[in-house]
């Protein structure tokens, strides 16, 4: 993947450290998932951090598991299972071995919580979720103990046993650790690690009615993988030393270290899957593969391609400061890539009619062209000419601004792979909108420079009898503000981020292609001259059939100059 240069963090620091002083002679990192949505590009980053250190060119000796943090079951479904694991894998990561799960540890995790309340270190306790949340204290104030933390062992025992056995009702009893609930660390005061929850696993059926928490689960699974750096964000550094506590206190011989490194911020886009899923149920996009979702699936059908976000995660770098990214910087990095990974073809997406009047079968010319001008081995294409063509709208001004290099009335320019050619007559409906040029061809100048003059300006344009009809979806930001989700009203509430939907995220027009194109397989990514980056659609188009495009990125960041 020499595509993403390597640059040094704090986390290959720690890693050099460990290999240099014999702790490691390779490494085991992991991607712990939730399967309870589609991966955003905030997951993005993580996936090429963690195969990253394993996967590619400076690439530590080691591997990589995939594993489902499927703790959580009414919320998990096998549709964002699958999901994921295509979305690692068209990244072009490989996970060790089979996906794992934490459901596959849950007979360990059992025994582990039995370990815990033998030792007199976890117990049963009835108090109820609002209960709770008045004894845990607060930031500033102690807690205070659960009147069922002194239960006996046996007593405990025997309890945890009939949750397990669904004797107990949802919710009227967890398994506590007994730790200190006077700690100024409140992940550490007598953390709930089981809950009793009647609910169907995608994996595990009916065989649990309980289920482990995530700062209880994660640790162990960690462990029993082997892991040696377990990379998570920040929000996860409070709860360091609740993972060390437990595997510190299990008959457990592997004790992993976790590192936190700061999460993505993408402006205009959001991260959060509570949001996006709102975002899919609402109606709001078509769902989480939209082009215009921050999701690994949107972003893919829209055209970005993997090397584009590799780049993008290389380029945000790691560490432990805030890691805010301008959309535009995404976007640079796709365009880096694609402008030497696609070919290019001319298309139109606001025609106006153009007859050449002095044309003639037979004898007016047509000349091949690169499908790159850098990379010979894309081949060449015929690009034929006829009497009527079409070219864009915005290529034509009757009254041109300053520096005006373009078609105008009396005025030349050169058709891009073919002649020049002179606007003579603008034709105009009853409405005074112009509906047609009349231009005239100078025959000296197919590949050649005209005689006595200079034509500064080129343009695109397809044939009307050559080119086919293409649907083109033209997709931007989905938000005009840069954090939709954190703008606050004058009575200092949050506003709702749907608020500031863009309603120019997405236009469909129907466009002219160059005909070479109509047999492109879904996901053929092309440039079309002049206008950007375009990619046929993942699932809508079929090759041979009418074209399915979706803009994936304009040639240049108009955005700003947009916003400004």
């Amino acid at each position: 993947m020499s595509d993403t240069p390597v640059i040094s963090n704090f986390i290959r620091n720690i890693i050099d450290a460990d290999i240099a002083a014999g702790k490691h002679a390779s490494i085991v990192t992991r991607f712990p998932p939730e399967p309870n949505g589609y991966l955003h590009v905030g997951h993005a980053k993580s996936i090429c951090l963690n195969f990253g250190l394993v996967q590619g060119d400076a690439s530590y000796p080691g591997v990589c598991n995939l594993r489902f943090d499927d703790t959580n079951p009414e919320k998990e479904s096998d549709e964002y299972a699958r999901s994921i694991a295509a979305d690692v894998a068209w990244l072009g990561f490989q996970w060790n071995g089979e996906i794992r799960h934490a459901s596959d540890y849950f007979p360990q995790l059992y025994q582990y919580a039995v370990e815990l309340i033998q030792k007199g270190l976890a117990y049963v306790c009835e108090l109820n979720a609002e209960e709770m949340r008045a004894y845990r204290g607060s930031l500033t104030e102690p807690g205070k103990n659960s009147p069922y933390r002194d239960r006996t062992v046996e007593e405990n025992l025997d309890l945890f046993t009939r949750m397990k056995n669904g004797e107990f009702a949802d919710g009227s009893k967890t398994l506590r650790l007994k730790i200190d609930m006077s700690s100024g660390n409140v992940n550490m005061r007598d953390p709930v690690i089981y809950r009793i929850r009647r609910a169907h696993h995608i994996r595990t059926g009916d065989d649990w009615c309980i289920y482990p928490m995530y700062d209880y689960t994660h640790c162990i699974s960690d462990a029993l993988e082997g892991i040696t750096h377990s990379l998570c964000t920040l929000e996860f550094e409070d709860h360091r030393p609740l993972y060390d506590w437990v595997l510190d206190n299990i008959s457990i011989d592997c004790h992993p270290r976790q590192y936190e490194f700061s999460r993505l911020e993408l402006l205009y886009a959001l991260t959060s899957k509570r949001k996006l899923n709102q975002l899919v149920t609402e109606g709001i996009v078509s769902g989480w593969d939209d082009p215009r979702m921050p999701t690994i699936s949107g972003m893919r059908r829209r055209g970005y391609s993997p090397e584009g976000i590799r780049l993008f995660a290389q380029r945000c770098g790691v560490s432990k400061s805030e890691n805010v990214i301008d959309y535009s910087v995404l976007e640079g990095a796709v365009r880096e890539m694609l402008e030497t990974q696609a070919p290019r073809v001319m298309a139109v997406l606001n025609p106006i009619k153009v007859t050449l009047t002095n044309f003639e079968a037979g004898v007016t010319g047509s000349r091949s062209a690169p499908f790159h001008p850098h990379h010979p081995e894309f081949g060449e294409r015929e690009v034929p000419i006829a009497k009527t063509i079409y070219v864009e709208r915005d290529d034509f001004a009757e009254v041109p601004p300053a520096g005006w290099q373009r078609l105008t009335p009396g005025g030349e320019v050169r058709l891009r792979y073919s002649y020049v050619i002179k606007c003579d007559e603008v034709i105009k409906d009853a409405s005074g909108q112009v509906v047609e040029l009349k231009c005239s061809i100078d025959p000296a100048t197919l590949g050649q420079n005209p005689v006595g003059r200079k034509v500064k300006g080129v343009i695109h344009w397809v044939s009307a009898e050559h080119a086919i009809e293409a649907d083109v979806r033209l997709y931007d930001r989905l938000f005009t503000e840069p954090r939709p989700d954190a703008v606050r009203g004058a009575d200092g509430e949050y506003v709702d981020f749907k608020q500031f939907i863009n309603p120019a995220s997405l236009a469909t027009v129907t466009a002219y292609v160059e005909a070479c194109v109509k047999d492109a397989a879904p996901e053929t990514r092309y440039q079309f001259e002049r206008l950007g980056y375009f990619c046929t659609d993942r699932f809508e188009h079929v090759a041979g059939q009418r074209p399915v495009f979706n803009r994936t990125v304009t040639l240049k960041d108009s955005w700003a100059k947009e916003q400004g």
